[in-house]
């Protein structure tokens, strides 16, 4: 059994989320719309990561990195288009 941990998506993951991503793109993109080969570049990447935490700032979404027992890097999991009003959101993973 793997011991994991959800951990709030911060700027000091950037790099290790950007390795993630790139890794695990093939299945990305056959299970959601492709990003576009620009998202693979890390300066790209780091603008898309900046607006992510100011959309967490503001509330309007929410977004975790499923960690194992190390520390690394297994998931994602967001809550997107948060309503505080009806208390709802939707889930991504």
């Amino acid at each position: 059994m793997m011991d994991i941990y959800i951990d709030r998506l911060n700027e000091r993951d950037a790099q290790a989320l950007f390795a993630f991503e790139c890794n695990n793109r093939r299945f990305f993109e056959q299970t959601v719309p492709g990003r576009g080969d620009d998202y693979y570049s890390f300066g790209t990447f780091g603008i898309r990561h900046k607006e992510l935490l100011k959309e967490q700032e503001e509330a309007i979404s929410s977004f975790y990195l499923i960690k194992d027992g190390s520390g690394i890097i297994v998931g994602r999991i967001n809550l997107v288009d948060i309503d505080p009003i009806k208390g709802t959101a939707h889930v991504g993973y």
